[in-house]
């Protein structure tokens, strides 16, 4: 399985970002899909998740800013990212986890990335 992430940029404070993950290989209809993000040094970050049957959990930063949403036919998971702030800066990655894991803990599959940088 492949989750290749795409939508990130160069932004400034304020402005949005769409972030999209496709998975190829097989269909992830059994699996939840979720976000982290991760700066270099540090521990990768929860930022949000959709579980295999809709329910949709956030981290506590998000706090209305960011947006989740799943689309079952193109096998893909989204993140609208809203009123970004300097330290929302980090490489944000896609995962995926059978339906008896908690995404949050652990994952099957992961992509690799994709950079959002916010200036202030």
């Amino acid at each position: 399985v492949q989750l290749q992430a795409s939508g990130g940029g160069l932004v400034q404070a304020g402005d949005s970002l769409r972030l999209a993950c496709v998975a190829s290989g097989r269909t992830l209809s059994n699996y939840g899909m979720g976000w982290f993000r991760q700066v270099p040094g540090k521990e990768r970050e929860f930022v949000a998740m959709v579980t295999w049957n809709g329910n949709l959990r956030y981290a506590d930063f998000v706090k209305g800013r960011f947006t989740i949403s799943r689309d079952r036919a193109r096998n893909a998971v989204y993140l609208q990212l809203n009123s970004l702030k300097f330290e929302d800066t980090a490489n944000y990655f896609c995962a995926a986890a059978v339906r008896n894991l908690n995404l949050v803990d652990q994952f099957n599959y992961r992509g690799q990335g994709t950079q959002v940088t916010v200036s202030s």
